[in-house]
């Protein structure tokens, strides 16, 4: 097991969902805590939340300048860092038809470049101490596909191959990687997506975010609880809810007939 008492641990995205979640939970398990969120205000509010003052940092994962000064500043504030979970994501939902390059990007920066951003930034640290974890939040969407997800597919896709290549190149090195993939979780993703489409071709942004939310069925506090033991355990590939691992399952079986499969169900369960 993966001792967390008294390890510094970086958390980007901590301003809501999931990153507020990791943050609570890990201050439980004894963590010093440095937290960085692009929203201040929702930092504020999550750092308000927690037993003892956090250090917090506001950023903005896609520039990578700033995320190299946010782990230079953590080395300097907290002695270094031994956990760096880099949350922080976005949500666009449109057909690649109808995608500007401009969202394609922006998405492009946040979910993917901002997580090799992090891991680039942390890893020189953690390897020279011989200790430590990264992190990366992929998705259910890294390993299945659905319409009108194709950026974040891409960017999700490209985080899991990033994440596995990572835990083969640190093997022996005394750090290892976790790859992380949700089902679909109650946060406000889908109500801060940009130009959100779903997949029936629904236009209108509440009754999408919606039919988003009837899907979530985990909590963000049950997908921190699963994060934690999966970086406690130190297993390589998690899966959060039923929903993530029956996907799984159903790809495994029928790698390239699944999307029938999975219209059938999303059929069964309206």
């Amino acid at each position: 097991m993966y001792a967390l008492q008294n390890k510094v641990a970086v958390v980007t995205g901590a301003g809501s969902g999931i990153g507020r979640a990791l943050a609570l939970r890990l201050a439980q398990h004894g963590c010093r805590l440095a937290l960085a969120d692009i929203d201040a205000a929702g930092l504020a509010a999550t750092a308000a939340l927690l037993p003892s003052p956090p250090y917090t940092h506001r950023l903005d994962v896609a520039d990578r300048d700033a995320v190299h000064a946010f782990a230079d500043a953590v080395k300097h504030e907290c002695g270094g860092a031994h956990v760096v979970i880099n949350n922080a994501g976005v949500a666009l939902s449109q057909t690649i038809e109808n995608m500007s390059y401009e969202d394609f990007e922006w998405l492009m920066n946040i979910n993917f470049w901002g997580v090799v951003h992090g891991t680039k930034a942390f890893l020189p640290t953690l390897l020279a101490q011989r200790d430590g974890a990264i992190v990366n939040l992929s998705s259910i969407f890294g390993i299945i596909t659905v319409p009108t997800q194709g950026a974040y597919h891409a960017a999700k896709f490209a985080v899991r191959g990033f994440t596995e290549t990572l835990r083969q190149e640190l093997d022996g090195s005394g750090v290892f990687a976790v790859c992380v993939h949700p089902g679909g979780i109650k946060t406000n993703i889908a109500r801060n997506a940009r130009h959100y489409v779903d997949t029936m071709g629904n236009t209108d942004h509440a009754r999408s975010a919606a039919a988003f939310d009837q899907m979530a069925r985990t909590s963000a506090d049950e997908a921190a609880r699963v994060i934690i033991d999966g970086i406690q355990r130190r297993r390589p590939r998690v899966l959060i809810g039923a929903d993530a691992r029956l996907m799984d399952r159903i790809q495994r079986w029928a790698p390239v007939r699944y999307p029938a499969a999975l219209r059938a169900l999303l059929r069964l369960s309206r």
